[in-house]
């Protein structure tokens, strides 16, 4: 596996994860890019932590990545890590091996996040639980954006606590992004229309 800078990273053998692809990848990269730079990632099933990487060789500087699985969690903090490592602004990292559900339920008092990309198993059912887990606490931050990956045959629905920023469609993936209701009654940024389509 490759970052879209070309750099190797290490992957998890096996059938057992499914790596966001590349052109996915540079989607999110490009969407978020102007809150790249010294922002706090949330990476929830993390796998090989590769959208972490990326995120780390646009600036980020703090990374916590979420993993439950002890293989795929060791591989993704080897891959953090040589990354953080290896650029003029090192970054903080910190891999979570850890089931996501009982994380989450902790009694969050840190600083919230800047961004955080949740691309959990599809077949997982997690989405619904989840999105509720965060909305119940400062896990994101009042102006923060929360980007979940979902099969694109099964629309997200994010729910009632959270306001849907916009919408992409990259073949048999879609992202949706969501944000705090309260950052949208303050900016009004909730008047822009999603869009679906496959441009990023």
């Amino acid at each position: 596996m490759r970052l879209i800078s070309g750099r190797r990273l290490l992957s998890p053998r096996g059938s057992g994860t499914r790596p966001t692809t590349s052109r996915v990848r540079e989607a999110v990269m490009n969407i978020v890019r102007p809150r790249l730079l010294d922002c706090r990632w949330l990476d929830l099933c993390s796998g090989s932590g590769v959208m972490a990487c990326e995120a780390i060789e646009r600036g980020a500087r703090s990374v916590t990545a979420v993993e439950k699985d002890p293989r795929c969690a060791s591989i993704c903090e080897r891959n953090l890590m040589e990354v953080a490592q290896s650029g003029s602004r090192r970054a903080d990292v910190t891999v979570v091996k850890r089931d996501l559900m009982i994380w989450l339920q902790q009694d969050w008092r840190q600083e919230g996040f800047d961004l955080i990309y949740f691309d959990p198993p599809y077949d997982g059912g997690l989405y619904s639980k989840t999105l509720s887990l965060l909305a119940n606490q400062e896990w994101l931050r009042p102006d923060g954006l929360l980007i979940c990956e979902h099969p694109s045959d099964q629309p997200l629905d994010p729910g009632g606590q959270w306001t849907v920023m916009d919408r992409r469609r990259y073949g048999s993936s879609s992202l949706v992004m969501i944000s705090r209701p309260e950052r949208c009654r303050r900016d009004g940024t909730d008047s822009r229309q999603p869009r679906t389509d496959p441009e990023a």
